[in-house]
């Protein structure tokens, strides 16, 4: 069973994960997508109802082979626990290439796990932050995150 996994802060989920979450799910028997805890940022979305909106959102889709979980520790860590041999990662830009293949190199290296990428598709130009900021203002940001997403960022 070819298993990946797609770490992140999704602060919150966006429309150009959900795209990822898609491809992947057309190349993995199973996708696991977690709502990684990074000490060094504080959250703007409550992780546990990002969760429920995104599993909400991957049923809708009829996502079936992807679930999202919450993880607190190194993402080789839990890659080894779920028996996946990949990591997932979202490109937007350049720029993110640069940033994410220094951390593929290290994870390659702590744990042999292998890095694929993926783009954005239609929504590389948007980030959480962005959405969340336009948000901060008041501002329709139902362009760039799912449904049940905007839901749970509409309560805060």
């Amino acid at each position: 069973m070819k298993v990946g996994i797609y770490a992140g802060s999704f602060d919150p989920f966006t429309n150009g994960h959900l795209y990822v979450v898609r491809q992947a799910c057309n190349l993995f028997d199973r996708v696991v997508m977690v709502i990684s805890i990074n000490s060094q940022k504080a959250r703007r979305t409550d992780q546990n109802k990002m969760q429920q909106a995104v599993m909400d959102t991957f049923k809708e889709e009829g996502l079936k082979n992807a679930k999202a979980v919450i993880y607190n520790g190194l993402i080789v860590d839990l890659a080894r626990q779920e028996g996946a041999s990949f990591l997932i990662r979202g490109l937007r830009n350049g720029t993110d290439y640069e940033y994410e293949e220094n951390i593929a190199e290290i994870n390659h290296e702590l744990a042999g796990v292998q890095t694929i990428y993926f783009r954005a598709g239609d929504m590389s130009y948007i980030s959480s932050s962005m959405v969340m900021e336009i948000h901060s203002y008041n501002r329709d940001v139902s362009e760039w995150v799912p449904q049940r997403v905007l839901g749970a960022i509409q309560k805060l």
